[in-house]
């Protein structure tokens, strides 16, 4: 089964140098992960909505709120606890969270 993780920090949190390291994640994760990459910043973000015929632009991302996507991975795992488990061992599950959703297969 396919999974995305949606990889989001709280910018107020630093990761401390004890942190394990993208490198070593992705070696423990290996083939499991079919596709990743950051995202630019929130800065960058435009959000789109269509209400009737009018097309509405808003600078920066969809909420506001304290943490903000960063960027994704998607995993092929057995189940939904072997997802877990990798996305427990990302690196910005330390300072931030990893939202695990199932593709809609």
């Amino acid at each position: 089964m396919k999974y995305m993780l949606l990889i989001c920090v709280d910018d107020t949190i630093e990761p401390t140098a004890a942190d394990p390291t993208i490198e070593q994640w992705l070696a423990e994760v290996g083939g499991r992960r079919l596709d990743g990459s950051e995202l630019r910043s929130i800065q960058d973000a435009t959000t789109v909505r269509t209400r009737g015929d009018e097309v509405l632009l808003t600078d920066g991302p969809f909420a506001e709120t304290k943490e903000h996507i960063v960027g994704y991975d998607i995993v092929d795992c057995a189940d939904l606890d072997e997802a877990i488990r990798i996305a427990s061992r990302h690196p910005c599950a330390r300072f931030g969270s990893v939202e695990v959703r199932p593709f809609a297969e």
